[in-house]
């Protein structure tokens, strides 16, 4: 019985070890810091599109708002809903997403150009090593 208690503890130890280990792990770090970063950003962007993007263009095409549209199939009655398909409430959707789309497009354009830079700055400043310009001075010389 002491053996079958050791055996299942060794196991439960061992399991909880590799899990430590597992999430001990830098990816799974970096994952779990995107994941939460991504979800902030998303409410970001969303709050961009349906508070400031949207409303404008609805100014911008008189006051029309997609999800209005419907087509009705059977009205409502005193006894049953209306029931309709909204495709309006589609458009809507495939607008934002297009919306959501183009501004994180920009974001990672803008991120990338900005890591250039840094990229540029970096060899820029770096000086070339001492041994570097004796091997490259060696080399032109037994070229000649």
């Amino acid at each position: 019985m002491k053996k079958e208690v050791e055996a299942i503890k060794g196991k439960t130890k061992g399991f909880i070890h590799e899990f430590k280990e597992f999430i001990s792990r830098g990816n799974v770090v970096d994952l779990a810091v995107g994941m939460i970063i991504g979800s902030a950003f998303t409410s970001i962007v969303k709050s961009l599109v349906s508070d400031i993007i949207m409303p404008a263009i609805g100014f911008l095409i008189g006051g029309l708002q997609f999800t209005d549209y419907k087509w009705v199939l059977s009205p409502a009655t005193e006894t049953e809903a209306e029931v309709a398909i909204m495709y309006g409430s589609f458009i809507q959707q495939a607008v934002d997403f297009l919306i959501i789309a183009f501004v994180i497009f920009c974001m990672i354009k803008m991120i990338t150009r900005f890591r250039k830079k840094e990229e540029e700055k970096a060899e820029e400043v770096a000086p070339t090593p001492e041994d570097i310009k004796l091997l490259t001075e060696i080399r032109d010389l037994l070229k000649k």
